[in-house]
């Protein structure tokens, strides 16, 4: 069954139609010399990643799948299936390719080609099978996405604008600048998927000396472009999430959040921070709704009655990850209010080994890593230390009678001091 013609056409131009307003009103001052951005991409020019390329080929494979509209016409057991499916194909994928990875570092193994010759092969039809039923995938849960984000209200007449368009892609790296005096994301430059480790160092090592600042090489999990960028996971709660995450960076595009979005690091924090709270709510949403099973039990209420102390010594509680980074953060910018950035630096490293007997396996710890993940504070504590634009953002999320409001509200926001105005 296919879309009619003048359907087709519609869809087709209603989705270049958003494809242009969030390319064109992405703000980013360049070609100054003074901008921190164009000093940093004087040394990553050759190495960054092809966005333009990129969204054409997403939107031509979008709309390759876009006749067939198959979601609308299969019933909610098809649904199911066919993203189950994919996700079973992606977690053989992952775990072919480590029996491989296994082969090729066996030094016993005299011929390593022979000896994975037939999980190489099943490797290669493992991918024509995911590529073929990618593009169904993520159709369905575009669909499941916009179902239930037109009942939380946030569309027009039920239908969400823009659509929630993603692709599962191979991410670029984004290099991470922050001043060495202060933490503060001046840059953020993406970089071509898959650079070596040694290629990683040697750019952060020549972006510092060059620039006398914090740098560091991070992984990313989605790109809020159009379509949305998102990392190929067999984790479907985190796909959910990540989903609606990166979609809500699209709706704030056409607002002035988004569009203030690399006005300030408030701004930013104020963005990521809403996207965190809201991505996580739509994703549960749509679990509950299409794959229950999936959802974490919740916690069961303590049962009343009298808490007798236990005979035998309680253990040592667990390395709580985020009240550290939480500590961590603290003491960092408590050295650097002070001037004292050599100080700060080696904490940071001694620190980081505490992380790293820890199970926590951090390649550095630096302002640039404080910029990048203390912007996502939609839980306390954590790497954004005591930064009060979290807290501020989490208690109008608190105080709104729904998501709809929320959102609604702070993407009219255009400083830190406009969020205040609307707390009680």
């Amino acid at each position: 069954m296919t879309m009619p013609l003048p359907s087709l056409l519609n869809l087709i131009w209603r989705n270049l139609l958003v494809f242009l307003l969030l390319f064109f009103t992405q703000v980013r001052s360049e070609y100054h010399s003074t901008d921190p951005f164009e000093q940093v991409r004087y040394f990553t020019r050759w190495q960054e990643f092809d966005y333009i390329t990129w969204t054409f080929e997403a939107l031509f494979l979008k709309h390759k799948s876009v006749a067939l509209d198959l979601p609308r016409y299969l019933t909610w057991e098809q649904q199911r299936e066919v993203v189950l499916s994919y996700i079973e194909l992606v977690r053989q994928s992952d775990r072919v390719r480590h029996e491989i990875h296994s082969i090729y570092a066996d030094p016993t193994i005299s011929d390593p080609q022979a000896a994975a010759q037939e999980l190489l092969n099943l490797q290669t039809r493992l991918s024509q099978q995911i590529g073929q039923q990618g593009l169904l995938a993520e159709a369905v849960i575009q669909h499941q996405t916009s179902v239930i984000v037109g009942e939380i209200g946030l569309g027009i007449g039920r239908q969400p604008f823009p659509p929630p368009l993603f692709h599962i892609s191979s991410l670029p790296l984004a290099l991470i600048v922050s001043p060495r005096t202060i933490i503060r994301q001046d840059a953020s430059v993406s970089l071509l998927p898959y650079l070596p480790l040694d290629e990683i160092t040697r750019l952060e090592g020549e972006v510092e000396q060059g620039l006398d600042v914090s740098s560091l090489v991070v992984p990313v999990g989605g790109v809020g472009i159009y379509p949305t960028m998102v990392m190929s996971t067999t984790n479907l709660r985190w796909l959910a999430e990540v989903v609606a995450h990166e979609w809500i960076h699209n709706y704030f595009m056409l607002r002035p959040l988004g569009v203030l979005y690399l006005n300030s690091p408030e701004l930013r924090i104020i963005n990521e921070t809403a996207a965190s709270i809201a991505g996580k709510e739509i994703g549960d949403a749509v679990l509950a709704r299409y794959y229950p099973e999936f959802l974490p039990p919740p916690e069961p209420d303590p049962e009343p009655g009298i808490v007798e102390e236990p005979l035998t010594p309680p253990d040592p509680p667990p390395f709580d990850f985020r009240a550290e980074m939480h500590e961590t953060r603290v003491t960092v910018d408590a050295l650097l209010e002070k001037g004292k950035v050599e100080p700060a630096e080696e904490y940071m490293e001694q620190r980081r080994q505490v992380f790293w007997d820890n199970g926590h396996r951090i390649r550095r710890l630096n302002q640039a890593y404080f910029a990048f993940y203390g912007a996502y504070a939609d839980q306390p504590g954590g790497a954004a230390g005591e930064d009060p634009i979290g807290a501020a953002v989490r208690l109008l999320r608190a105080e709104s009678p729904d998501l709809a409001i929320f959102i609604n509200q702070i993407s009219w926001v255009t400083s830190f001091e406009a969020l205040q105005e609307l707390l009680p």
